[in-house]
Formats: structure tokens, C-alpha cells, sequence
């Protein structure tokens, strides 16, 4: 049995990979026996046991599309996971957003300290590149897989894109603004989820039109996830967030719901699961979790 098999229902097939997920992220994280202890158990802290997980869940959904192996998904959702974690561990700190909670519990830096946070977001961001070594991928996945995490991770990716939001605070962008700053702070991670799941699959069989259409699809689920994140931040309590509700308004971040509304940012992300659907035609039912996750996604806002 894997967990890539097409007759498991979507909840089903969610948990498993959440499941497998996290035994994975549980074996390539280094033991919080290992010397210097403090900093890998603040790594397991952050890392393990909580969060949505839909990157890993965007990867091996790309990667069921394409015929990947399911070890070599787990290597490439894992590293993404750990660049994914180690950014939130950096956000929450007093230099950025300054937040005490994150996925229902006390942040790195409140819990440990903050050159401890520091320390624990520059290993994880390490050890992604490290578990993209693993033996289940082949030397030019590895090189491809590497370089398109790096891309998404850096200037051009998701720290360019904090670096335009801390920039932003207190201004009211125009709508292309917010959607450069999306497509780069969340949107290039998600993006990558999707292009590194792909990347998995067998080097031989690789398909230019196929990925084109998971980039189309890719670009509509990461901007969706935004404005749905937008709209749960005036629509949801801190106990179903995880995190501290309202505080993009409070701290004066310009988001969807603050430049188009609420009833104008849920018609943009119907709109935009629309395109992650039209995206996907051509690759039929090899899909289907592709498709179930970008209404997960957008779902979220009704």
C-alpha cells in the first residue's frame, strides 16, 4: 500500500501524507539528543506536530500526476516543509511581525529565546538543502530540486517578498502591488511545492506542456491561498487560525480584503480556483488531488 493510491478518498489520502509526512520530517530532522540539544529540539519544536502541511501536500499531489516514487516525494515535501517552517520561525520574531503564537502554540522565540528562534530558522534552512541529498533521488533531481527551492526561498522568492510587505506596512499598495508581494512571499513557495513534486517523477518521461499547465495551476492556488488567508484574518478567532487573529489590520498591512473587500476577495478566490481547475484539464484523472486541494484551499474562505 502507498499512500499515492487513486482509491483512497481525499481524506484519506490527506491523512496519509500528512501521516508519512510527518515519520519523514521525524528522520530527517537530526535526534534532539544531538549535540547542541537545545537547538535541534527547538528544531523538532517548530517542525513537528502541527500546521496544514499543504505544501507537502501540493507536492506529492504534483508528484501522483507525474508517476513520482513516493520516497522521493518524501525527501523533496520535507525539505520544502523545513524552508517553509523555518520562514514562519523568522516572521513571528519581534524584528518582523512579532507573534506569540503559531499553529496553537507559544513561537520559537517565545518558547526558547531569540537567538535561539535565529539560530533554529538558519538549521532548518540548512538541513532542507541536506534532505534533498537523499538517496531516493537521483543526482539530477537532486541539482533541479536544489536549485528550485533556492530560487523560491531567496531575493526573487519568498524573503523578497517579506522584504516588500515589512516595506509596506502602513500603505495602501494598488492591487498588481499586493499580487507581486504574494506571488513572491507565498506564492513562490507553493509554486515550488507543485514544480519539485513534478521533479520527482521519472527524468525521461518530462513534459514541457504539463509543466506549463502545473505553473498556470501553481500561480492560481498560491495567489488563492493568500486571499483566503486575507479574508480568515477578519473572518476567523485566533483559535482556529493557530495564530493571532486581525493582525494584519491591526499592524496596518495592506491585504485583499483591505483594498477590494470581503465579498470581492471571495469572488476572486472562486475565481482563481476556476483557472487552477481549467490548468489541470489535460492531465485528466492523474490530477484529482490536485484539483481536491485547490478546493480545499479556497473553501476555506465560505
Amino acid at each position: 500500500m502507498t499512500v499515492l493510491q487513486a482509491e483512497l478518498s481525499f481524506k484519506a489520502w490527506t491523512q496519509a501524507v500528512l501521516t508519512r509526512t510527518e515519520a519523514a520530517l521525524e528522520g530527517f530532522l537530526p535526534p534532539a539528543t544531538t549535540l547542541p540539544q537545545r537547538l535541534h529540539e527547538a528544531m523538532r519544536y517548530a517542525a513537528l506536530g502541527g500546521g496544514k502541511r499543504v505544501r507537502p501536500l501540493l507536492c506529492h499531489a504534483a508528484g501522483e500526476a507525474v508517476g513520482a516514487p513516493a520516497e522521493a516525494l518524501d525527501a523533496a515535501a520535507c525539505a520544502i516543509e523545513m524552508i517553509h517552517v523555518y520562514s514562519l520561525v523568522h516572521d513571528d520574531m519581534p524584528a518582523m511581525d512579532d507573534d506569540a503564537m503559531r499553529r496553537g502554540k507559544p513561537t520559537v522565540h517565545i518558547q526558547y529565546d531569540e537567538a535561539t528562534a535565529l539560530l533554529v530558522g538558519d538549521a532548518l534552512q540548512s538541513q532542507a538543502f541536506i534532505t534533498l541529498g537523499a538517496p531516493a533521488l537521483q543526482a539530477p533531481q537532486q541539482a533541479a530540486l536544489m536549485r528550485e527551492l533556492a530560487s523560491a526561498s531567496g531575493s526573487v522568492g519568498m524573503a523578497g517578498g517579506q522584504a516588500i510587505d515589512l516595506e509596506s506596512v502602513g500603505t495602501r499598495l494598488a492591487r498588481p502591488e499586493l499580487e507581486t508581494m504574494h506571488r513572491l512571499k507565498t506564492g513562490a513557495l507553493l509554486r515550488a511545492a507543485v514544480r519539485m513534486g513534478a521533479l520527482c517523477g521519472p527524468l525521461s518521461e518530462s513534459n514541457p506542456a504539463e509543466r506549463e499547465a502545473l505553473d498556470l495551476y501553481s500561480a492560481a492556488i498560491g495567489l488563492a491561498f493568500q486571499v483566503v488567508d486575507d479574508i480568515h484574518d477578519v473572518t476567523a478567532d485566533s483559535a482556529t487560525l493557530g495564530k493571532t487573529a486581525g493582525k494584519d489590520a491591526k499592524d496596518g498591512k495592506p491585504t485583499y480584503v483591505s483594498i477590494l473587500g470581503l465579498d470581492a476577495s471571495r469572488a476572486l478566490a472562486e475565481q482563481l480556483r476556476g483557472e487552477a481547475h481549467a490548468a489541470l484539464t489535460g492531465f485528466g484523472a492523474r490530477a484529482r488531488r490536485l484539483g481536491e486541494l485547490a478546493d480545499l484551499v479556497v473553501d476555506r474562505a465560505n
